[in-house]
């Protein structure tokens, strides 16, 4: 094996693994457009990461990088592709396939190690000292990859307009070194560790394979350890940590901002006078109390008047609501809210979606 080989094969596996991940994705965007069924769309969500996994490993390329490359397309355009309820249903069972599927790759490592250990060879007893090597070097590279980055960012963020010790001055450290910090190893590492091959194309045993798996092991366990446990202070030191009140002002302006948005959208109703002036007036009476109540606890202001609802309001508020969405999503992708907060007022919309009806 050479180093220019392994650059090529390793490029290949990552840039294939990549563009079967894109690939995919863009299958199940079309498919997931065309379907309105709750059910199809939980086992669509489901079947996606693995068949971008077997459809990477069948052209020899890496499957974890499609799932990885997969998920991240589909879940920045998931708010676009499915109705409220589905995406309730959805998530609700994506997370319970998700808390089972980690504990079972932790649990089966987990008895896979003493087999493991006892299959090491005699030149590879040093794995206790090799694991903290592994992490130090993994720790090196998030390091390495992080700070500059964090920098450039900064940099196009308007503090590159500045020279000198202006510009210096300006670039905090402080998010690159948590964010560094913060990067333990989890089920990732796992799972790639795990999809290695168990022989060689010849039918023999893949050499060093325990060795691998062994290494992973101790590495994800060393960072979740070390790195966890000293996560809280590093944060606090750092002085970055949001204070409660600091993410609840965030969520106000952003309910605030919202609101005002589907506002100017129901001006255009009432110019157009498409809809009738008692369904336009009770819109406009929910997202008054919206704006009044925005300083209250994330849930309230959400509940529209269940019992008095009709098919010409339902239609307005969807439409209101299809504007609010766009709206949080516009304000993330600004960078003017955290992804928490997006996540909970979208949440939020997708109850008050689903509490519509049909």
């Amino acid at each position: 094996m050479s180093l220019p080989s392994a650059a090529g094969r390793f490029a290949v596996l990552g840039g294939g693994g990549a563009l079967v991940g894109v690939a995919v994705a863009g299958v199940v965007m079309l498919i997931r457009r065309r379907t309105e069924d709750p059910v199809l769309e939980t086992v669509i969500a489901l079947v996606t990461p693995y068949a971008a996994y077997v459809l990477a490993e069948d052209v020899h390329t890496s499957g974890v990088t499609a799932v990885v490359v997969a998920g991240v397309i589909l879940g920045s355009t998931g708010h676009r592709l499915t109705t409220a309820p589905i995406r309730l249903q959805v998530h609700a069972v994506y997370e319970t396939v998700v808390f089972l599927l980690e504990s079972i790759v932790f649990a089966l490592i987990g008895l896979q190690l003493p087999t493991l250990v006892r299959q090491l060879a005699t030149d590879e007893r040093g794995w206790p000292l090799w694991v903290p090597a592994v992490a130090f070097t993994v720790l090196a590279i998030r390091l390495l990859w992080v700070f500059p980055l964090s920098a450039l960012m900064q940099y196009r963020r308007g503090a590159g307009k500045e020279q000198g010790t202006a510009f210096r001055d300006r670039v905090s450290w402080r998010v690159p070194a948590v964010l560094s910090w913060a990067g333990t190893r989890g089920v990732m590492p796992l799972a790639a560790a795990l999809s290695i091959p168990l022989v060689t194309h010849s039918g023999a045993p893949l050499p060093h394979r325990a060795l691998i798996l062994t290494l992973t092991t101790g590495t994800v366990a060393l960072t979740l350890v070390v790195q966890g446990f000293t996560l809280a202070p590093v944060v606090r030191r750092s002085g970055i940590a949001l204070e409660p009140e600091h993410t609840a002002r965030e969520e106000t302006r952003a309910r605030h901002h919202l609101a005002r948005a589907a506002l100017a959208e129901l001006e255009q109703f009432e110019e157009l006078e498409a809809v009738p002036e008692t369904v336009l007036k009770e819109a406009r009476r929910h997202l008054e109390a919206r704006l009044r109540q925005a300083d209250d606890d994330s849930d309230s202001g959400t509940e529209g008047p269940a019992a008095r609802l009709d098919d010409a309001y339902r239609e307005v508020r969807r439409s209101l609501i299809a504007v609010e969405t766009a709206e949080l999503q516009q304000l993330y992708e600004a960078n003017k809210i955290s992804n928490s907060t997006r996540r909970r007022l979208q949440r939020a919309l997708d109850l008050e979606e689903a509490g519509l009806g049909d």
